[in-house]
């Protein structure tokens, strides 16, 4: 069995082949087709009704999948935020978890990377604005943890 490549700031980020380059792509070539059929049939004066249900339904298929990309990614997140409230718990003090309220979402999801040792120092960082945005905060952490 071949092993998984460890995940680095540099690869953490992930392409769904089927999704983003097949599935995405087809659904916007469809929607731009259905777009010129519903301009041609307007200026030809028949077929209109059919030329506007099928941009409708053109328009509905990419809102399905553009949803059904941030809904998964909304549920991903709260199982993060779930888990690193629990981590943050356990590694850092009380005084700055007491802090913690003040990481924004893309913080939290940045800090996920950080390991339970160097968590205390990126947390302070970030608590004290040194480290605003989180590419920054992915780039600070020396031991990345996938």
């Amino acid at each position: 069995m071949a092993e998984k490549m460890p995940q680095t700031f540099a690869n953490h980020g992930r392409f769904v082949a089927p999704y983003h380059f097949v599935a995405m792509p087809i659904l916007m070539i469809n929607l731009i087709y259905r777009i010129w059929r519903l301009y041609e049939r307007i200026n030809q004066g028949a077929g209109r009704v059919e030329a506007v249900m099928a941009f409708l339904l053109a328009v509905a298929f990419v809102i399905i999948a553009l949803f059904a990309r941030v809904f998964a990614l909304a549920a991903q997140d709260r199982v993060i935020r779930m888990e690193e409230h629990a981590r943050w718990q356990r590694v850092l003090s009380a005084e700055m978890f007491a802090r913690t309220g003040d990481v924004t979402r893309g913080q939290l999801i940045a800090l996920r990377f950080c390991p339970d040792a160097e968590l205390p120092a990126i947390m302070a960082k970030v608590l004290t604005l040194e480290l605003k945005e989180p590419k920054a905060i992915k780039q600070a952490i020396q031991n990345w943890k996938p």
